[in-house]
């Protein structure tokens, strides 16, 4: 019997050894002895993450557009709204996700990672088409969104102001937050007041960006000829992901360090063009490993390391990392305030004219058509926790840097257009 049910995984765990690792850790967050640090963030994010997304891989109908990301997204936020999970879990998960940021640490290694690691043709051919769909996608989001929102009875401002920018605005961070200041400052009103008005918004289109993603995936499965697996241009002679040196060699554990030390300090030297230029930090990130793989100045070896690092921390923390975003950054408190059938029509159409544009116009600038609306849609997820989600829901972390350029400068540009034309029409 024992020996029948080792043979059961709970991700790669044997089912007996995780109902005892489970066990420690709830009982250690039950009677308040869990370490409120890196330990114990990761005991229980872990222990939820890998069960969590096993079952949504199993789920039928739910498994086919994202079930794991969702699962891993939506139960740990429900557990927080209905206050299943108490103080000395959500400390450990705190410390682990705000105070030690493992957020950007995991953006970064992905990023920087998957850049090395990509062919450099590849990589810029990507860089410089991407642009057509997003900017066509914006427009086409914001004319869907506004149409179909005054089809419902809301008024075009409202729509565009209320709805549609929260989704298209880079997240909450980059987007929700700076909009409410500027909505504050321009109508005379606490900026609090806006943040619960506009982060439903984002969290509705954050979920339909996920489920389009997933059926996507689904649909390159099914004609593989319409994606490239993880790669935005389609290219001559392979796939182009990655050089043929660094995918083909063992992992060496050392270079997987000295990749981890890439990712840091990249991650550093994006904060301090931040601080010279006053551009996003992350954008800086990605624009220097662009480079740096462009120029080729990096010996071989550290593009290895950083490229296997990556595919470390996608293959082994994605889940995880879902559970303690879920947790901290789904807030569902404010969702459930506000949101009515026709609200979340509403938020479902600008996805969608997001997703198809990005697929059509991809397809005409030879780009794969799947690959293309899966990065554009990022565009209208939750800043790098919507890329993290969409990315995981259709297997293409690959594409990373891409959607951290689609939701970062769409986001930027899309929260300054949103202000001035406020201002002009107030």
């Amino acid at each position: 019997m024992f020996a029948k049910l080792s043979n059961v995984k709970v991700g790669t765990v044997p089912l007996p050894l995780y109902i005892i690792i489970a066990a420690v850790v709830f009982f250690a967050t039950a009677f308040d002895i869990l370490p409120a640090d890196m330990i114990g963030g990761f005991a229980l994010i872990i222990t939820m993450g890998i069960l969590l997304g096993e079952l949504g891989m199993r789920i039928p109908v739910l498994k086919d557009i994202g079930g794991p990301a969702i699962m891993a997204l939506l139960v740990p936020s429900l557990l927080v709204y209905f206050s299943l999970i108490n103080e000395t879990g959500m400390n450990a998960v705190t410390q682990l996700m705000k105070t030690s940021n493992f957020l950007y640490l995991y953006i970064s290694i992905l990023v920087v990672g998957s850049i090395l690691g990509m062919n450099r043709k590849v990589l810029i051919q990507g860089f410089t088409r991407m642009f057509v769909p997003l900017a066509l996608g914006t427009i086409a989001s914001v004319g869907a969104g506004v149409l179909v929102g005054m089809l419902f009875g809301y008024s075009a401002k409202h729509t565009l102001f209320f709805i549609v920018v929260p989704i298209i605005g880079g997240g909450i961070g980059e987007g929700i937050l700076p909009l409410s200041i500027g909505y504050g400052q321009i109508l005379g009103q606490d900026p609090e007041t806006f943040v619960g008005q506009l982060i439903p918004a984002a969290v509705i289109g954050n979920i339909a960006a996920i489920i389009c993603a997933g059926l996507l995936s689904r649909l390159g499965e099914k004609k593989p000829h319409l994606t490239g697996n993880g790669v935005l241009v389609k290219a001559k002679g392979g796939d182009g992901i990655t050089e043929s040196a660094t995918i083909n060699k063992p992992v060496d554990f050392p270079l997987m360090g000295a990749g981890l030390l890439l990712a840091c300090a990249f991650f550093i030297l994006g904060g301090v063009g931040h601080k010279l230029l006053g551009m996003p930090g992350p954008v800086l990130m990605i624009v220097a490993a662009a480079l740096v793989k462009s120029l080729q100045v990096l010996p071989a070896k550290m593009e290895q390391g950083a490229f296997h690092m990556y595919k470390f921390t996608s293959s082994s923390l994605t889940w995880p990392l879902m559970v303690g975003l879920g947790m901290l950054y789904i807030p569902l408190e404010d969702v459930v305030k506000i949101v009515t059938p026709s609200y979340v029509m509403v938020c479902v159409s600008v996805v969608l004219a997001m997703v198809t544009t990005g697929y059509f116009v991809g397809k005409l600038m030879k780009m794969h058509p799947v690959d293309s609306a899966i990065v554009t849609g990022c565009h209208s997820g939750l800043g790098g926790t919507g890329d993290v989600a969409i990315l995981s829901a259709s297997n293409r972390m690959s594409l990373m840097p891409f959607a951290q350029v689609s939701t970062r400068l769409g986001g930027a540009s899309t929260v300054i257009l949103a202000i001035m034309l406020l201002k002009l029409f107030s």
